[in-house]
């Protein structure tokens, strides 16, 4: 009966150790972590708390207890769940920032891009634009010299092409051949501007009878020229010379002249510069510039 009662009080002390030894080391480890001063200078972690401290007190059964509680384990492993949860969260969050900033920085690049792009096209327009107008400043001065030059031109005409009919004594009817070559000369100055005609009549024979013989022979030219090719009568210019002294053709003998034998009526076409200011102000390449 002695032994039973001896074997139950040992059996009932080696049940005891146990969890006086786990009590005893939790209050052991309590108390350090209050007695302990708050250490400043300890590292920062990324979340922004103190790191994990180790637990230096062993309790009964050194490091590693044969009888630990499932309690005290969850205990101990709830401080390093905890941080774990932490780092995931600020992790997650850290590519979630990362990628939101990546994105607005694509972005951003993108942009810039096609402001550059557009910047570049408008660059090129502007030197088209400025390349045109130049073109256009070239041309209308160029326009502005030749405008100079016919003004001051306009009344100096030049001899362009010389007709001589030949007429009938005592006649004023134009002959085929006189038509004819009236024809060539005529026929061209439809689309021509800037020119005058001169008709100079001769006769033989003296004084106002020679005179009016040699007008209507000129009037009959004349006659022509409107009736059959519309030449507007303002640019004719025509006269009766009678029998006045012709300057001779020869250089060498300009002072010596000679009469007229027989009726004849010089045509003389004379041009200024009006005509090339209008073939200018037709040319393709003066069209305005868009």
């Amino acid at each position: 009966m002695k032994n039973r009662v001896v074997v139950a009080l040992f059996v009932a002390v080696v049940l005891a150790l146990p969890v006086f030894a786990q009590q005893t080391g939790s209050t052991t480890l309590d108390q350090t972590a209050a007695s302990q001063p708050a250490q400043t200078a300890q590292t920062v972690g990324a979340t922004g708390k103190q790191p994990l401290q180790a637990e230096t007190h062993e309790g009964f059964w050194g490091k590693v207890n044969p009888f630990a509680r499932k309690k005290y384990v969850q205990r101990q492993t709830q401080p390093i769940r905890d941080r774990i949860n932490e780092l995931d969260e600020l992790t997650a969050g850290n590519t979630k920032m990362i990628k939101d900033v990546d994105g607005r920085a694509q972005q951003g690049i993108q942009l810039a891009s096609a402001k550059a792009n557009e910047a570049d096209q408008h660059a090129i327009d502007a030197g088209n634009k400025a390349q045109m107008a130049q073109q256009t400043a070239t041309q209308a001065s160029t326009r502005l010299t030749t405008v100079e030059q016919v003004v001051g031109n306009i009344d100096q005409y030049k001899a362009a092409t010389q007709t001589e009919i030949r007429f009938r004594p005592g006649q004023s009817v134009l002959s085929q051949n006189a038509k004819t070559a009236l024809d060539d000369m005529a026929t061209p100055l439809k689309s021509q501007r800037g020119y005058i005609i001169e008709v100079q009549g001769f006769s033989s024979g003296h004084g106002q009878t020679a005179i009016a013989t040699s007008q209507k022979m000129a009037d009959s030219v004349v006659r022509y020229l409107v009736l059959n090719h519309d030449i507007p009568v303002y640019r004719i210019y025509v006269v009766g010379m009678g029998n006045a002294p012709v300057p001779s053709a020869n250089a060498d003998d300009q002072a010596k002249t000679k009469r007229t034998s027989g009726g004849r009526v010089e045509i003389s076409l004379l041009k200024n510069d009006l005509e090339q200011l209008a073939s200018t102000s037709t040319t393709p390449d003066q069209a305005p510039a868009k």
